[in-house]
């Protein structure tokens, strides 16, 4: 029997194996009696969640004892210090009152009627010699033509009238009949007078939408590009003016709801006309597309204008129509006044002065109105943006 050095009744020491220093596991069925764990040499790892009697609890992500302060979430910033401790490159845009800017004379947004009206003011007062040229041309034309009108017209007036004069021994119904009768009879002249005031106001307002047009972006305007602009659509503006002065003015005569029907929807048709270098029929259906579902809103502003306009023009007419003395008629009602060429051409002088101005006002406000329906309706606002250099800023 040969010896191999190793211990007796075991395997050599000096060989070792590579499972030394491993416990080695017993095998199955050797019936090896397992040891007896030691509970008190290690801990015991307690279960996910467990805790020890009496110690306190972890608290739930999230909690926070009373009074103190919170710990910002992951990203989180103060207002006004930049992400990451490093320079801010990339702000949100903020709010501003004039929209996407103001290039010109009205904001690059929707209007309110304040907006509107100051538009036309500011218009007027950085292209005076422009609009106000512009205004004086036409109220010569407007004064010019109701001159002739009414000086044709009058010199057959005592024959119009429709009452006689009454006798010192009229009863008050024969003289109420003598004023209105009178009233009628100058209300019968005047009608070709507002044919012709809405027929030049119509064809002012195309002028002043090539005005607007330029001056709404900032961009200097004279009278050679806004008739530039103007003179291809001549004849067609003549057309839109014919036809809206006959419909306003008939439709006031014959019954007050169709002729304000026909002002307020057919209003825009000669911006329309000009600005978007349509036919004669697209000038009527855009500004009829315009105004619907915001007829009442369109309304109250030209109304306005109106009204701003006519106290301004009494005002300034006052001393001249009492010179002329066409307040006679209402002192005097059975007395049928009929006024000389010098009261003609008295009231026409008044109607020139007040017509410098009061013309080019309502046609801007007109004009800015049509302008302000295509911000609202029609996203106009960004291409005047754009037209004018100013970036609109990017949604998202």
């Amino acid at each position: 029997m040969t010896d191999t050095g190793g211990a007796p009744g075991g395997e050599g020491a000096d060989t070792p194996t590579p499972s030394q220093g491993f416990p080695q596991a017993p095998a199955p069925g050797s019936g090896e009696p397992k040891p007896a764990e030691d509970h008190a040499a290690s801990s015991a790892t307690p279960p996910r969640g467990w805790q020890a009697p009496d110690s306190p609890a972890a608290p739930p992500p999230g909690w926070q004892a009373p009074g103190q302060q919170a710990t910002p979430p992951p990203g989180w910033q103060a207002p006004g210090q930049p992400p990451y401790g490093g320079p801010q490159y990339a702000q949100a845009p903020r709010w501003s009152p004039h929209g996407l800017g103001k290039p010109g004379v009205i904001a690059l947004r929707p209007l309110n009627i304040g907006d509107i009206l100051d538009g036309a003011i500011t218009a007027i007062r950085r292209h005076p010699l422009l609009v106000l040229g512009i205004g004086a041309v036409m109220a010569v034309i407007t004064a010019g033509l109701t001159f002739l009108t009414q000086k044709f017209l009058l010199a057959d007036l005592q024959s119009l009238a429709s009452t006689a004069a009454p006798g010192p021994g009229a009863t008050p119904a024969e003289v109420w009949n003598a004023m209105f009768g009178a009233l009628g009879d100058l209300f019968f002249v005047a009608i070709p007078a507002a044919l012709v005031s809405a027929l030049l106001m119509t064809i002012t307002t195309g002028l002043m939408a090539a005005v607007m047009g330029k001056a709404a972006l900032g961009r200097e305007v004279s009278f050679a590009i806004a008739w530039r602009e103007v003179r291809p659509r001549l004849l067609p503006l003549f057309g839109v003016a014919v036809v809206y002065a006959l419909g306003t003015t008939v439709g006031l005569m014959l019954c007050i709801i169709p002729g304000v029907l026909a002002w307020v929807f057919w209003a825009l048709a000669a911006p329309a006309l000009v600005l978007e270098r349509g036919t004669f029929k697209e000038a009527f259906s855009r500004s009829v597309k315009l105004v619907s579902g915001a007829f009442w809103r369109v309304f109250g502003v030209l109304f306005l204008a109106y009204i701003i306009q006519s106290f301004f023009e009494s005002i300034i007419q006052l001393p001249f129509n009492v010179g002329a003395g066409l307040f006679s008629q209402f002192m005097n009602p059975g007395k049928v006044y009929v006024p000389s060429t010098g009261d003609l051409l008295l009231q026409s002088a008044g109607q020139i002065i007040s017509g410098t101005i009061a013309i080019p006002f309502v046609t801007l406000v007109t004009v800015i109105v049509y302008l302000d329906q295509r911000m609202r309706r029609e996203g106009m606002d960004i291409e005047l943006a754009r037209a004018a250099g100013v970036q609109p800023p990017q949604a998202w």
